[in-house]
């Protein structure tokens, strides 16, 4: 997607460990709008008269599964890092190594929430080395539901996160991948 491309270029940072800083627009600070567009884009990509669920994972893959939920008409459920009090049923949960945290965290879904007759579109921020998409994507094969693809916005592919998915037959799309962030400069796979 090339509006966003652009917004990476000219807004985005490139930090120490070779992390992408879009908090301007993407992920701290939101531009709506945006993100609205980056829905219309999926929306051209995947059938979503097939899905059924839209699954993300706290914190910063909540704004864009909201929108596109909003825009399609579709739930939208987030699995949680934490085992919160208002959890009360049982639940689906799973180990991730957090590399934002540098942790592994536990993170999960009420199984009442998501059940086996859903048809689930995974949406987030970000794909670097995909624990987090591995993360829930063994929550929807727990829960014995359907994984019809995944929605990334933005895709480190020097980290072969997404190559795997890809490898496994999975429909990934990313808006925009990033094949190289040397040196301050940030390059995109065409």
């Amino acid at each position: 997607m090339d509006e966003l491309k652009a917004r990476i270029l000219s807004e985005g940072k490139v930090l120490p460990g070779n992390i992408i800083k879009v908090g301007s627009f993407l992920n701290h600070r939101i531009d709506t709008a945006l993100m609205g567009r980056m829905a219309d884009e999926f929306a051209r990509h995947f059938d979503i008269s097939k899905i059924t669920m839209i699954l993300t994972i706290e914190a910063s893959g909540i704004a864009l599964a909201s929108v596109c939920s909003y825009k399609w008409g579709i739930p939208m459920l987030f699995a949680k890092k934490a085992k919160s009090d208002n959890i009360e049923n049982g639940i689906i949960c799973c180990e991730i190594y957090s590399y934002t945290y540098k942790k592994n965290v536990t993170v999960m879904v009420e199984s009442e929430l998501l059940k086996p007759t859903d048809n689930v579109l995974i949406m987030d921020d970000f794909l670097a080395n995909g624990e987090a998409i591995r993360g829930l994507t063994d929550l929807v094969r727990e829960a014995g539901a359907s994984l019809e693809g995944i929605g990334i916005a933005v895709e480190k592919g020097f980290q072969g996160g997404g190559d795997k998915f890809r490898k496994m037959g999975i429909d990934i799309y990313s808006l925009a991948v990033i094949d190289s962030a040397e040196n301050g400069t940030i390059k995109f796979r065409d």
